[in-house]
């Protein structure tokens, strides 16, 4: 993977899903070429838990490697973007190489060009403002889909999980180690959603911060407040003792499972209000 910097000329005025249209797109500066160690690549892959089904999105590719070994150690397909055509050359010669062409494609290209929507994990080695310009468009895709960064994080968007590995010959900053960020896309799950069938005249306002949410859930003229966290379009649920799993679907909850008086919402579903209250609901 390649490590471009990057100077943004722009204010970069930040929000958990969007930016302002003139923030979109830092000024890009070319500057030397600088490649992730064989081992801060394995360890992105690693961490996102790359598979044969997977498709991975490098973006800022350089020589081709974590395309490369995405599909020869782990088979999956991938995509490099890269603006350097002569890298793209060299990356299309190396997945040759190493017997991997049909399964790693390499273009040159804008990575704020690149469609995204095919990738299951999006893999990159930027600066933290390039991220972030690249932010929207990321938590715009499928919940679920593993973003991977060497480095660079995304700002008030917190990783799931880092890891650090040691790279004793690092040449771009002081430490000798490099950290790896990984983060899974949540659904969109801020607003009110109201019951459905069994739980009709029951509600469930969410207030989202990315993979973190709180609210208050509304059923059968009582109210709780509930916690948790995303993981993708699952939601794991408390409400004091009480716990409930749920599943975005679309523009429905599905009730996975529950404990305590939560277990009689299990099978059940909310759907998102299509205005500022539910129907029959119970305040």
């Amino acid at each position: 993977m390649k490590f471009r910097h990057a100077l943004s000329c722009l204010a970069l005025a930040l929000a958990p899903f969007a930016l302002p249209a003139f923030a979109q797109q830092p000024v890009l500066e070319e500057v030397p070429f600088v490649t992730s160690p064989d081992n801060v690549t394995l360890e992105m892959l690693r961490i996102a838990n790359v598979g044969p089904t997977d498709h991975v999105i490098d973006l800022g590719s350089g020589d081709g490697r974590i395309v490369i070994l995405a599909a020869r150690r782990f088979g999956a397909s991938g995509l490099g973007v890269e603006i350097d055509p002569a890298l793209v050359e060299r990356s299309i010669r190396n997945a040759r190489d190493a017997g991997v062409s049909t399964r790693a494609e390499f273009r040159v290209q804008d990575l704020f060009k690149t469609d995204l929507s095919a990738a299951t994990v999006v893999t990159m080695y930027l600066l933290t403002e390039v991220n972030l310009a690249l932010r929207p468009t990321i938590l715009k895709l499928k919940p679920g889909t593993r973003i991977v960064s060497h480095d660079w994080d995304m700002g008030d968007w917190k990783p799931d999980q880092t890891t650090e590995v040691p790279v004793p010959d690092k040449k771009v900053g002081l430490a000798k180690s490099s950290k790896i960020h990984f983060w899974t896309v949540p659904a969109n799950i801020d607003g009110l959603w109201c019951g459905v069938g069994m739980l009709r005249g029951g509600s469930l306002q969410v207030a989202q911060r990315f993979q973190e949410f709180s609210g208050t859930l509304r059923w059968r003229n009582r109210a709780r407040d509930v916690a948790g966290r995303l993981q993708g379009a699952k939601m794991q649920m408390t409400g004091g003792r009480h716990q409930m799993a749920l599943e975005a679907v679309g523009d429905e909850l599905h009730v996975l499972d529950g404990q305590g008086d939560m277990a009689l919402g299990r099978g059940q579903r909310f759907r998102r209000a299509n205005g500022p209250a539910c129907e029959g609901a119970v305040r």
